[in-house]
């Protein structure tokens, strides 16, 4: 971290406030970053300190949502780089099914580590959850493949949901899913997702989470025919690591650049067959990385 990384304007738009503060960066600011900036400020100015698992200790609040339309670029954040090519292989492990590291491990990604054992595995996580669900009566449920059915045979249902929440499995789970339920919805023509996440890390891990189902969502839209709408992001415990807060203030300090542009491969109809090569990031322009420890 060095004093050339802190811009001279604040990027933050107060949410009660009719006037924005000033940008620097020519372009209409990605509007991922005004709504993730006011999040960060919004822990900082209002959350409640609060002893956690890892003895780290946060400052966080609770219930909030934040809103991206999928129409209006991709939400990868350019108030500092974020490693997408981590979020998009972390996805397609997901939709593998899988829930050992040794795969994401031979694609140069190592974000899973410190939660696996010596064999690699990790539990009935995710992977597990979204494509394995084992019910009492022996049958192996697949959600994604569900969902995806759903969607096409039936958009008006209030039923398009994926839950990787299972409790008779989730003490088994080396980390219990933080981002654990979420839901599709159709209306004139677009495919929007709702997230529920019980515990978000805001600094380091909502990030990724907010560029991971946005895109997934776009994935979703595409094998089903539809347009992209919206990515509602809602959230039980938001917290900052007490070791994150110089971090974070440290974003607060950059205006954003605009959004991004996704270029997902349109041959692509099937949501199992999507490859790395599928997806290619176009005008993506972001202030350095900051880095901060993670609390396991």
């Amino acid at each position: 971290m060095t004093s050339g990384d802190v811009g001279p304007e604040s990027a933050y738009i107060d949410p009660m406030s009719a006037q924005p503060a000033p940008i620097a960066h020519a372009g209409r600011p990605n509007p991922a970053d005004i709504a993730y900036l006011g999040l960060l400020k919004d822990i900082l100015d209002n959350g409640t300190d609060r002893g956690d698992r890892t003895g780290t200790g946060t400052r966080g609040v609770f219930g909030r949502q934040l809103r991206f339309d999928l129409g209006a670029g991709f939400p990868l954040l350019t108030t500092k780089k974020v490693h997408l090519k981590s979020i998009i292989l972390e996805l397609l492990w997901f939709l593998r099914g899988d829930s050992n590291v040794r795969w994401l491990q031979e694609q140069g990604v190592t974000i899973w580590d410190e939660w696996a054992d010596s064999e690699g595995e990790l539990g009935p996580v995710y992977g597990k959850q979204w494509r394995s669900w084992e019910a009492k009566d022996g049958r192996v449920i697949d959600q994604i493949a569900n969902v995806v059915r759903s969607i096409e045979t039936n958009p008006n249902s209030r039923r398009h949901i994926v839950s990787a929440w299972n409790p008779a499995e989730v003490d088994q789970m080396a980390l219990p899913p933080c981002h654990c339920l979420f839901q599709f919805f159709v209306a004139d023509g677009k495919l929007s997702c709702q997230l529920y996440q019980r515990s978000a890390d805001v600094f380091l891990g909502v990030p990724f989470n907010i560029a991971s189902y946005a895109l997934l969502t776009r994935m979703m839209a595409q094998v089903t025919g539809l347009e992209p709408g919206e990515f509602v992001h809602t959230f039980g415990d938001a917290h900052l690591y007490m070791n994150h807060f110089e971090q974070a203030k440290l974003q607060l300090s950059r205006a954003p650049y605009p959004a991004p542009a996704m270029l997902i491969n349109p041959a692509r109809k099937d949501i199992f067959a999507f490859e790395f090569g599928d997806f290619t990031l176009q005008n993506y322009t972001a202030h350095p990385l900051i880095r901060a420890p993670i609390a396991v």
